[in-house]
């Protein structure tokens, strides 16, 4: 049987730093992801088939969630372990991944919209495979550099 089931985040360290963003998990490990991410207005769509991070974090900037957009390789248990959240959206729907923060799926692409004044911080967007790794961070639109 697989378990492979929506599983809900904790609150993870986090570290804003030139190079990148560390986040570490609950049981102690950390994930470096290489930045600065490239700063987009308002959503960010990936690329398909690519494994969707989306962190939000707090107003300080030194904790945040993490959540997982239709992961299908990482275990149910490995997840709750590491305090990452996950959530599927079927092509054509949408989700609240966080306040101010929503998910939907066109075909294989993930698309992500917020509005960072109601997430209350800074929203992060990471799409990855075994190739290439990118960062966003999705700011509103008179942030946009």
């Amino acid at each position: 049987m697989s378990a492979r089931n929506d599983v809900a985040p904790s609150t993870l360290g986090v570290s804003l730093e030139e190079s990148g963003i560390t986040v570490e998990y609950l049981d102690g490990r950390e994930v470096f992801y290489h930045g600065p991410p490239q700063k987009a207005s308002e959503s960010v769509r990936t690329a398909p088939g690519k494994l969707v991070q989306v962190l939000v974090t707090d107003p300080t900037e030194t904790e945040g969630v993490m959540m997982y957009v239709n992961d299908r390789n990482t275990h149910d248990s490995i997840l709750e372990t590491t305090g990452v959240g996950r959530v599927f959206v079927e092509p054509g729907e949408e989700t609240q991944l966080f306040p101010g923060v929503l998910a939907r799926a066109e075909g294989h692409s993930v698309i992500v919209e917020a509005d960072p004044e109601v997430a209350r911080g800074r929203v992060f967007v990471f799409a990855e495979d075994e190739l290439s790794e990118q960062a966003y961070e999705i700011v509103d639109e008179s942030d946009e550099e």
